[in-house]
């Protein structure tokens, strides 16, 4: 097993992840569509300035495997977040994104103190849902049109996990 770490994205990886990202757009399509341009990096590594989102590498032995976002933090009563990731085709399938996302679950529920966390699902994207189901996810819902990808608008299925959520 291959040793997993996750830490934030910082300006530097722009080049990295670009180069990544147009190397597997066809593994990513028709799910997401990450950036693929500098200019495109800048304007998403802008919003992680911002203080409402934040973005993590997934590395697996030192080297670039994936990248899990948390959109939208809302703090105060509501204390939620989007979550967003990708994974890179060299390492499907191997856990290395799981391990990752465990990460980063800790970490929004532990030092961000967020309580709620929602990934929202294309209904074919099956890896995917197995992926949050795993990790003790619960269908919440479906969302027709809800996000547009790829030149259209996609229904998604809401996934949601709660920090007191009990299996």
């Amino acid at each position: 097993m291959s040793e997993v770490a996750i830490r934030p994205t910082v300006e530097a990886d722009g080049p990295v992840l670009i180069a990544a990202n147009i190397a597997d757009r066809d593994f990513h399509a028709p799910w997401v569509a990450p950036f693929t341009t500098g200019e495109a990096f800048a304007t998403w590594f802008a919003q992680t300035r911002a203080g409402r989102h934040l973005s993590f590498l997934v590395l697996s032995d030192g080297h670039l495997a994936g990248v899990i976002n948390l959109n939208e933090i809302v703090r105060g009563l509501f204390r939620s977040a989007y979550l967003g990731y990708y994974g890179y085709r060299w390492a499907a399938g191997r856990g290395v994104m799981a391990s990752g996302l465990r990460m980063v679950i800790a970490e929004a529920f532990g030092g961000l103190a967020l309580h709620r966390l929602e990934a929202n699902i294309q209904p074919g994207n099956a890896r995917s849902k197995a992926l949050v189901q795993r990790l003790g996810f619960r269908l919440e819902g479906m969302s027709p049109g809800y996000l547009f990808i790829d030149g259209a608008w996609r229904d998604h299925e809401r996934w949601a996990l709660r920090a007191d959520q009990e299996d």
